[in-house]
């Protein structure tokens, strides 16, 4: 492996919006450079089998390409693919700060979208120096010219930097590949000569242990290093270090600059931490600035098919959030379902590829409940008030009880952004009045057909099926992103789900009032369609309280409509009720009558 001064290395990140073809942009830079033969399978970098079947990137992915640029010098470009997706937003932020600059990846077929400007503050944010790249400019709806205009109104950057590609044919990705060179800045470095390598990323591997992705801040690290862990407070030897080109590639020392791979003998996945700091064991340092820790949007409890495999799945919970730090961990128990875990996610999207990773890669069958939010439930204590986080509607108290003192209850905002064509604006109104949507901001863009519409919207009405009603009413349109905007009070109240007069914990909702009975009729409906029928009549209703707002019966089964029922009931029955036929038959021959019932007295 070449040596490569700071000089001659980029790190750099793509950030584009879901399918405006990042992963394609990464296959060709990784073929031009030779790192990929020419016929290497389409998305390189989306490696899990959950980004192959959904065609979409959940897992930022690193790896290392080896340039020779026209100057004749041979340069180190780390490249890391990002997700594009809202709910893999810790994923990209986790990518921006290993880098110093990005590549802003626009489909000219579809313009800007929602998730693109939303990164584009945080790379900003993050210092990072971004050159446009207008994707698809080969197919024959492209706007190349208007997209261009999009993007200096938009992000303020000039229209002759933007470079119009394709990355499926790789018509002008010389172009984007030559200006990462002459047009990104090389990673700045201390000149102190101390180890500072921050850790951006982590898995777990069965035969090594917990392996951690590393960006070299200063310094250098070799195998033989005593390192120390500054978050964790653990010393450890390093046993291997290397970069992927587009495999693990064991180097002999990772140098300041670069991004790597480190191995050392950290057998427990509870030491590692996103954002820690390695130093050497005998130059001890200040930590580096870390990453703020995502909060989590939406919960939902996590529990297995049979009660035995609940071991199972606490290591297999525990491996995965090593490799997504981003899900927030509790245990939990359901009278209904058993032991089980309440686990936060970042979004619903992220709440599914979770639930999928958990079944491909550990052979986890879950059963994952209705997603809720955190509410903030303020009780009176007196003269004191007192708050209290509750995401979990079996915990949520009863308000309209006024022995559990409630003074108010409130539920988490989020601040929307949605891009759309003009002639959608109408539809997106009505859908964000009919999710108590509060307007903000509504602007046309200039010299386009697109507007921006800017809305407060409770964070509870998005988790559901918002987000599919968004794309039905705007035909796929429009794009949709959301940021943490704070709580605000709401009429809010839990909604219980009762079989013949018992309450099921593992149904329970938490529900705007006005609402209540709507959504109770739903369910009751749903339940009284999805419930086997049993022996008995089974009331369904849904409640606040002790007020019953909806009921469904669930009627008894009756007891001869097929054979076999309730276990061979039925046969024994008529097997007895035969065999006192043939009784009677033998009695009435004894006592001389016949078959018309007239006794013969001869």
């Amino acid at each position: 492996m070449d040596e490569f001064p700071p000089e001659r290395i980029r790190n750099l990140s793509i950030i584009a919006h879901i399918d405006h073809g990042k992963s394609t942009l990464a296959d060709r830079l990784l073929q031009m450079t030779d790192t990929l033969p020419q016929e290497a399978n389409a998305q390189f970098l989306d490696k899990l089998k959950v980004e192959r079947e959904r065609g979409i990137t959940v897992k930022a992915q690193t790896v290392s390409i080896i340039h020779t640029h026209t100057d004749g010098n041979k340069y180190l470009i780390n490249l890391i693919d990002t997700p594009g997706h809202v709910d893999f937003s810790y994923e990209v932020s986790r990518s921006l700060g290993a880098c110093e600059g990005g590549l802003l990846l626009v489909d000219c077929t579809q313009g800007i979208q929602a998730q693109t400007l939303s990164v584009f503050h945080h790379a900003v944010d993050a210092n990072l120096k971004l050159l446009p790249v207008i994707n698809k400019v080969d197919l024959q709806h492209a706007s190349p010219e208007e997209t261009k205009e999009q993007i200096a109104q938009t992000f303020g950057l000039p229209i002759e930097d933007c470079m119009p590609i394709s990355a499926k044919s790789g018509l002008g990705v010389d172009t984007v590949l030559r200006q990462i060179v002459d047009g990104l800045p090389p990673p700045k470095w201390d000149g102190d000569g101390k180890l500072r390598a921050l850790v951006f990323d982590t898995f777990y591997d069965r035969f090594r242990g917990v392996v951690s992705l590393v960006r070299i801040k200063s310094g250098s690290v070799k195998k033989g290093d005593k390192v120390r862990f500054l978050q964790a407070g653990k010393k450890y030897e390093v046993l291997e270090v290397g970069i992927y080109n587009p495999e693990e590639v064991s180097v002999g020392a990772l140098k300041e600059g670069q991004v790597g791979y480190l191995i050392c003998n950290m057998k427990n996945s509870e030491e590692a931490h996103i954002g820690d700091t390695v130093c050497l064991l005998n130059e001890p340092t200040d930590p580096l600035p870390g990453f703020q820790p995502m909060k989590a949007m939406v919960y939902a409890g996590v529990f297995p098919m049979d009660n035995s495999d609940f071991p199972q799945l606490e290591e297999s919970i525990e491996r995965l959030t090593l490799n997504d730090r981003s899900v927030s961990v509790e245990r939990e128990s359901s009278a209904a379902l058993g032991q089980g875990f309440r686990l936060g996610f970042l979004g619903t999207l992220h709440m599914d590829v979770f639930r999928q990773r958990l079944e491909d890669e550990y052979s986890s069958n879950v059963i994952i409940t209705a997603p809720t939010v955190p509410y903030k439930v303020v009780y009176q204590r007196g003269k004191q008030q007192v708050e209290e986080f509750i995401s979990n509607p079996a915990d949520f108290p009863d308000t309209t009880d006024t022995r559990n003192r409630v003074s108010y209850v409130e539920e988490p905002m989020v601040n929307a952004t949605i891009f759309v064509p003009t002639e959608y604006v109408g539809a997106m109104m009505e859908l964000c009045a009919k999710y108590r949507g509060i307007q903000d901001e509504y602007k046309f863009l200039d010299n386009t057909d697109r507007a921006i519409l800017k809305y407060r919207l409770p964070l509870a009405e998005i988790v559901t099926d918002f987000f599919s009603e968004l794309k039905s009413s705007s035909s796929g349109f429009a794009s949709f992103d959301y940021e943490e905007g704070g709580y605000e009070r709401s009429n809010l109240v839990k909604l219980n789900m009762l079989l013949n007069q018992k309450p099921v914990d593992a149904l329970a909702l938490i529900v705007h009032k006005d609402a209540a009975q709507f959504i109770g009729r739903q369910w009751v409906k749903k339940l009284k369609d999805v419930l086997p029928r049993q022996l008995f009549e089974l009331a369904i209703q849904a409640s606040i309280g002790n007020k019953v707002v909806a009921r469904e019966s669930l009627s008894a089964m009756r007891k001869d409509v097929t054979a076999g029922l309730y276990g061979g009931h039925y046969e024994r029955k008529m097997k007895h009720l035969n065999k006192q036929k043939e009784g009677k038959k033998r009695l009435k021959r004894l006592a001389g009558v016949g078959d018309d019932g007239v006794q013969n007295v001869l």
